[in-house]
């Protein structure tokens, strides 16, 4: 499935040929796709390996960029995250960076396999917790730790305001994109954020939230890793249901202001998702959809 017009194809032929030229003790175990997204292809690579490639060149930078950071951040979190083991260099073939990662047993989050929302919406915001608390270690707002969920919302007005345009050809049967905007400009209406920086990860959704025993067990894809401020890293929650979502909120006693800016970035992802890739990823379109009507709802509940 291609997603980017950039888009450099992936396929098992491709990942064993990089395995033998780089890995080759790893080129004769087992291999079966693992899902995609929209930045990364993946690959199960035995029992306890993760080929991870990246799609398109700027995702390549985020591949790089969890390989310098996932290390170090990895022993200062209680939850397990990924765990690069070698670092892929471009070939010929696939001319990008990619990575192997340890296996992490889970499941994605979902109502089949979260036993209580509410404590998971809790065990979620103390890993929230502890990411925003670990020292940036001289990271910086800058290059591949500068993306635009950490910053302001007014700089992606231009660019919401046309997704949202795009999104009443779309979807207006269905969701109320007028009362969407209104969100959007409520929020644009806020004071600029002008808190301290913190790590964030960037894309907390439950796809990337893994489950074991019905708890929340790690996190996962950091290819949104950022420094900046908070308040987008709490705009998944419109994706879990609301005593998760109240549950975290109450565990972090976050503000009205911090509520409203992170309900706003929820809008901005959903409808860029759906303006983006209304005609190549129905499944990630329907992702969307379901957040925003989320979001309707809950606003109409207030």
């Amino acid at each position: 499935m291609t997603l980017h017009e950039n888009e450099i194809p992936v396929d098992e032929t491709l990942v064993r040929s990089l395995l033998k030229a780089q890995r080759p003790e790893w080129a004769g175990l087992p291999l079966s796709p693992a899902g995609a997204g929209t930045d990364n292809t993946m690959y199960r690579l035995g029992d306890d390996l993760l080929v991870r490639l990246p799609r398109t060149a700027d995702t390549g930078q985020s591949v790089r960029k969890e390989q310098k950071w996932l290390p170090r951040l990895a022993p200062l979190l209680s939850c397990p995250i990924p765990e690069p083991v070698h670092a892929g260099t471009p070939t010929d073939a696939f001319p990008l960076v990619w990575s192997v990662h340890r296996w992490i047993d889970g499941v994605e989050a979902g109502p089949d396999t979260v036993r209580d929302w509410t404590a998971f919406g809790a065990d979620l915001a103390a890993v929230v917790r502890e990411l925003h608390e670990i020292d940036l270690m001289g990271a910086t707002r800058a290059d591949d730790l500068s993306w635009y969920r950490g910053g302001g919302l007014e700089p992606c007005d231009q660019w919401i305001s046309r997704c949202l345009d795009d999104c009443r050809t779309t979807v207006a049967p269905e969701l109320d994109v007028d009362a969407l905007e209104q969100l959007w400009r409520a929020a644009l209406a806020l004071p600029e954020p002008s808190g301290t920086h913190v790590w964030l990860h960037g894309d907390l959704k439950p796809t990337n939230l893994l489950v074991r025993k019905g708890k929340l067990h790690a996190v996962i894809d950091f290819g949104g890793l950022s420094v900046g401020f908070p308040d987008a890293e709490h705009s998944t929650l419109w994706d879990l249901p609301p005593q998760a979502r109240q549950a975290y909120w109450d565990a972090l006693n976050l503000d009205d202001v911090t509520w409203t800016r992170a309900r706003a970035w929820a809008i901005a992802v959903g409808v860029s998702g759906i303006s983006y890739y209304w005609e190549t990823f129905p499944a990630f379109v329907a992702e969307c959809r379901a957040r925003l009507q989320a979001i309707l709802a809950d606003a109409a509940a207030r």
